[in-house]
């Protein structure tokens, strides 16, 4: 959360990104999800498994 908190990302943008995102790659066993909201573009790093999503990192491109 300190992370989100330095990169001025919400919260509730990360939620969208990974529920509603724009695109998703999947490279080296991870997701990217991809998001175009009005202030820019993020990209959220998932690890999944069956039942949950672990954030790994998240960044403006």
């Amino acid at each position: 959360m300190d992370r989100i908190r330095r990169r001025k990302i919400l919260e509730q943008e990360v939620f969208d990104a990974v529920h509603f995102p724009d695109m998703i790659i999947k490279r080296f066993g991870k997701y990217n999800y991809t998001k175009k909201l009005a202030r820019g573009t993020i990209e959220v790093i998932c690890a999944q498994t069956e039942t949950h999503i672990k954030v790994v990192t998240i960044c403006w491109v």
